[in-house]
């Protein structure tokens, strides 16, 4: 049964809570029309939403979005990193009112590859995806995307520094030496090579 009216926000989710794991996943709060309102993470689930039944001591945003919660939606996945991957992927679908953080994507790490370069760099991001490339992600920390950074570095030898290095180069790099970069800079590569 969805409340119908805005007083009946906060009972209905004190009797979801009941209901509700001790386990790591993302909830979506969602409204009479089924606007999403709100999408969180949570290490305990259970915990986070018992925390909005503390209705006296929710700042004003939240005790407008708690009144006006018809519906409430789980996803458990196996960590709390999943969840966080999720929590942005689904802020990013519906764009939540009530959402301040991640919706651009703007706190996440990402892999991002140039483009329209004879050798495109291989690179981490973190903010407004302003340039032109491709972007991979997001990751769940800064330990997740540089592992995998290192993996394609070793894996392709891209290139990894900034267009002011590559152009001033007379000698390859350190990570040509230990085998992560093919030293397009010096000519090691040829552009069909580099980018096949």
């Amino acid at each position: 049964m969805k409340p119908q009216n805005i007083n009946h926000g906060l009972q209905y989710l004190k009797s979801q809570v009941k209901n509700l794991p001790h386990k790591p996943g993302v909830y979506r709060m969602i409204d009479k029309n089924s606007h999403v309102l709100y999408v969180g993470k949570a290490k305990n689930i259970k915990k986070r939403v018992v925390s909005y039944t503390r209705f006296d001591g929710l700042p004003t945003r939240l005790k407008r979005m708690v009144s006006s919660t018809s519906e409430l939606e789980i996803i458990i996945t196996n960590s709390e990193q999943e969840a966080l991957l999720l929590e942005a992927n689904l802020i990013k679908k519906f764009k939540p009112q009530y959402n301040i953080l991640f919706k651009d994507d703007k706190s996440l790490p990402f892999i991002f590859i140039t483009k329209d370069e004879d050798f495109p760099k291989l690179l981490k991001h973190r903010g407004a995806k302003n340039e032109e490339g491709h972007y991979f992600g997001p990751f769940a920390s800064n330990f997740a995307v540089n592992n995998t950074l290192t993996a394609i570095q070793r894996a392709f030898l891209l290139r990894s520094c900034s267009d002011n290095v590559f152009f001033n180069r007379s000698r390859p790099c350190l990570l040509y030496q230990i085998k992560r970069c093919s030293a397009p800079c010096v000519n090691k590569i040829s552009k069909a090579d580099y980018k096949s």
